[in-house]
């Protein structure tokens, strides 16, 4: 009976693999380009390094860009699309955006 349980929760390990995230918390990165964010709950790091206070829920963040940042003033809207992109919304404008890979 021991080794059988222990055969079903090895099998059930493996079965289960690695969880996978899936909030839009993190580092975000522009591709093409040096830009990123980071979103900590309803925190968020802007692309020019300014810290500040959004609306936060598991797949969305909004922040209003400030004044020494480009698009100063305007709505910044994210939406969480996979594990590793996020579409990000600039007035009329947006792109999508991936997580950021560590540096090997």
């Amino acid at each position: 009976m021991r080794c059988r349980l222990s055969i079903l929760a090895a099998a059930a390990a493996l079965v289960a693999g690695p969880a996978l995230a899936d909030r839009i918390d993190g580092d975000w990165c522009q591709p093409g380009s040096a830009r990123a964010l980071t979103i900590d709950g309803p925190r968020i790091v802007t692309p020019g390094g300014r810290r500040l206070t959004g609306e936060y829920s598991r797949h969305f963040f909004a922040y209003t860009a400030p004044a020494d940042e480009p698009g100063a003033g305007t709505r910044i809207e994210m939406r969480l699309l996979s594990e590793d992109e996020v579409e990000v919304l600039t007035g009329d404008d947006f792109q999508s955006w991936r997580r950021c890979r560590p540096m090997s």
